[in-house]
């Protein structure tokens, strides 16, 4: 396992000065911008592209063919990128501080296998086809990997390190009963082919309305969670010393970053390296306060995923590139280039 060397000083998370709370503030500001921007190109561009006046007239005027494409047909996908890109980002952030390695992603405790094994048995054992009746297996399934994780990491006397091999047993587990459910069973095969490579294409209101609670609770969560996960970064004892209660916070953290990851990935499939890069890209310029890290990957992690998604929407026209496969290729570079940059020892 991958994890930090000790910087000089351990998770310093002093209150900064004015000046620089003020570029940070500009900082996230100028990230929300961007994020707005590429709502409207994510709606606009398709097979169809669509200009600013079409894109504005098709979601508040027109009843017309413009706007049965906007509406009906990329607004869905644009909201749904948008809620995945903030659950993965926020997940992926509490899961770094959580386990204390900045490599961490939600599937290193086993949530994204979770809930890929509950779809698989949906489909192979309970005969269930579309995407809005196994939305629901694939987060009880991520639910139930997150507490089992828990359970298994000791629960009270859980640490970062036992959460983490917890969960990369319980992956591997998984892996081996999904790739045997799938090699038996063409149907499941064929159906978890499609929905492993993480994809927006599917997204309906329907399914929006669906998973919408539940990213709206857990990033509530995570982001309540950002001061006592600071304060734990220091190490138990002075997080202890600083009034934080280790055990609520981690179980808290474990619950946000289940409700997080499991919604994502039932709307969407297993999309990787979002919640890992985002996170750590912007470690590097905010250091490593999670009052800033937090609203920073909340807003740059569906930049990323919009993104990619227009990226695979372009590169194969008429036909597209699904965004899971998109942020792989982006994603594998990315993450070798930071594991040479940064000085990591093994456990």
């Amino acid at each position: 396992m991958l994890v930090d060397s000790p910087p000089e000083q351990r998770a310093d998370t002093a209150a900064a000065p004015p000046n620089r709370r003020a570029i940070r503030a500009v900082g996230l500001l100028g990230a929300v911008v961007v994020l707005l921007l590429l709502l409207v190109v994510s709606i606009a561009i398709g097979a169809k592209p669509l200009s600013v006046d079409q894109v504005w007239h098709g979601l508040f005027d027109d009843t017309g063919t413009f706007g049965d494409v906007v509406v009906g047909e990329r607004l869905a996908r644009t909201l749904l990128g948008l809620l995945a890109g903030v659950a993965l980002g926020l997940s992926g952030a509490v899961l770094q501080a959580l386990t204390r390695n900045p490599l961490a992603d939600p599937g290193l405790l086993g949530i994204n296998m979770g809930a890929s094994a509950a779809v698989v048995t949906a489909v192979s054992f309970l005969g269930v086809t579309s995407l809005t009746g196994y939305v629901w297996f694939a987060f009880l399934g991520a639910a139930a990997v997150g507490v089992l994780v828990y359970v298994l990491g000791g629960t009270r006397s859980a640490t970062p390190v036992r959460l983490a091999l917890a969960g990369t047993a319980i992956s591997a587990a998984l892996y081996g009963y999904l790739q045997a459910v799938m090699i038996m069973d063409n149907a499941a095969l064929g159906k978890m082919r499609f929905w492993t490579v993480g994809s927006l294409v599917s997204a309906d209101m329907s399914t929006i309305r669906q998973v919408l609670p539940f990213i709206a609770v857990g990033s509530v969560l995570a982001l309540a969670l950002a001061r006592p996960l600071n304060a734990m970064a220091m190490g138990d004892d002075t997080a202890r010393a600083l009034g934080a209660n280790l055990n609520r916070t981690r179980a808290l953290s474990m619950v946000a970053a289940t409700l997080l990851c499991g919604a994502a990935t039932a709307a969407c499939g297993p999309i990787v390296f979002v919640g890992l890069m985002v996170p750590h890209v912007v470690r590097s310029f905010t250091g490593p306060d999670l009052r800033w890290i937090l609203p920073f990957s909340a807003v740059l992690s569906p930049v990323l995923l919009l993104g990619a998604d227009v990226v695979g929407r372009l590169v194969a026209r008429p036909a597209e590139v699904q965004v899971g496969i998109v942020t792989a290729i982006i994603g594998g570079p990315v993450f070798i280039y930071l594991v040479r940059r940064r000085k990591v020892t093994q456990l």
